[in-house]
């Protein structure tokens, strides 16, 4: 387990230093990011915080991460309809204020089922060995947090509905947003049951 966690956070270093530079975007400002939100709040909550457990919180989340879903969903790295119009007008001023804002807003904690809960910290926090299940914690931290820097995302408090969503497109590769194919490939070993016991924990994570 440690030479997998190991390279993990080898590669991720490496991605690190290469997103860096990727997605050195312009400032973004939160007042600007506000009113460009407005047609956003609709899916997203007027704080980022989304009611609808399909829809992701953006609220807390890391400015280069949301930087880069933007770009992915107009490259079409990311598939989803109703984004892929949002974003077609969006210019890379427009993305660095929208993530500006969302990243300056509190995200509303919420509580994980805890009849999965169990099973899916010990898979965050120790992976599956013999299944070749590298941990979340590699990557996502102890917390859930991410790593701001290699545009990780924060995962922690997130809707168990909208991650167990994209675990699976992760898994049947309809998502290639992941850098080396990370997720594609940790994913593609999950079971249903995995994939709802490690979303379940990170809603309710802090």
């Amino acid at each position: 387990m440690r030479s997998s966690l190991s390279a993990l956070a080898l590669v991720a270093a490496t991605l690190s230093l290469l997103l860096s530079n990727a997605l050195s975007a312009a400032d973004g400002s939160v007042e600007a990011g506000a009113q460009k939100a407005l047609p956003c709040s609709a899916c997203h909550g007027p704080d980022g915080n989304s009611v609808n457990p399909e829809w992701p919180s953006l609220a807390g989340q890391h400015q280069k991460y949301l930087i880069k879903s933007l770009q992915d969903y107009k490259n079409n790295s990311r598939a989803n309809v109703l984004m892929v119009g949002q974003v077609a007008a969006l210019s890379e001023q427009d993305m660095a204020d929208l993530a500006a804002y969302y990243a300056a807003q509190t995200p509303k904690p919420l509580t994980a089922d805890p009849a999965l809960a169990e099973a899916g910290e010990r898979l965050y926090r120790g992976g599956n060995r013999e299944r070749g299940i590298s941990a979340c914690i590699a990557c996502h931290g102890p917390r859930g947090r991410g790593n701001p820097a290699a545009a990780y995302p924060v995962v922690a408090g997130q809707h168990a509905a909208y991650t167990a969503g994209q675990l699976r497109a992760y898994a049947d590769k309809t998502r290639k947003s992941d850098p080396n194919q990370m997720m594609r490939a940790i994913a593609a070993l999950l079971t249903e049951d995995d994939i709802k016991a490690v979303s379940a924990y990170l809603q309710g994570l802090r």
